[in-house]
């Protein structure tokens, strides 16, 4: 199989499994619902955010437009970038895996430019439903991106002299499949950077296709 075709493959699958299950998500559960997988370990619990990962965002009105925009060059720069590695046939497992940050980014892009669109908001009270008559919740870029992964692993209170006391929870963030795509290819191209930056090493990133 070619490296181009794995990297569609690759990135096709994670852009459909993260639709799938958000799509599952919001139109039957209502928002901060919560269904425990793993015991108190492990919850499916339903938030929605801005748009940056692991619930953060860009405060203010043009905070969302700015990164969609930001995400849709960066996506584009990631393609090319992709493109390139495959002329020049570098390691396979660097295209796959900047594949698999290419496919997280694009979902939550996809939440963010469409779902204010075709859903209707979701409430503490009721699920969205697809395709309203009156319309969805937001504009063109201005949807909320679906979060349901959560695993408190652990929970305690710091020392009185630290924090004063104060619980914490570890980890805290609540995630999606898009998330966990950006950042398992981030680890692995940390992990194997010799390894998928040979050609440059190599002086092959100077040589040109046959």
């Amino acid at each position: 199989m070619s490296n181009t075709l794995k990297s569609i493959l690759v990135a096709l699958t994670i852009l459909v499994v993260d639709q799938v299950v958000k799509i599952i998500v919001k139109t039957n559960m209502t928002l901060y619902e919560q269904i425990p997988i793993l015991g108190n370990w492990g919850i499916i619990h339903f938030v929605e955010n801005k748009g940056m990962a692991f619930g953060l965002h860009l405060p203010g009105d043009y905070g969302k437009i700015i990164l969609s925009i930001f995400r849709l060059l960066a996506s584009a720069a990631i393609i090319l970038y992709i493109r390139h590695l495959i002329i020049i046939k570098a390691h396979s497992g660097l295209i796959i895996t900047l594949s698999m940050i290419l496919a997280g980014a694009m979902g939550n892009i996809f939440d963010s430019a469409f779902y204010g669109l075709i859903f209707t908001e979701s409430t503490p009270f009721a699920a969205a439903t697809v395709f309203p008559e009156g319309g969805g919740y937001a504009s063109f870029l201005h949807g909320n991106v679906v979060d349901m992964f959560y695993f408190p692993i652990l929970k305690g209170n710091y020392p009185d002299w630290l924090m004063g006391g104060k619980s914490f929870i570890f980890f805290r963030p609540v995630f999606n499949v898009a998330d966990s795509s950006i950042s398992i290819g981030v680890f692995i191209i940390l992990f194997n950077q010799k390894r998928f930056f040979s050609h440059l090493a190599d002086g092959s990133e100077q040589k040109k296709p046959a």
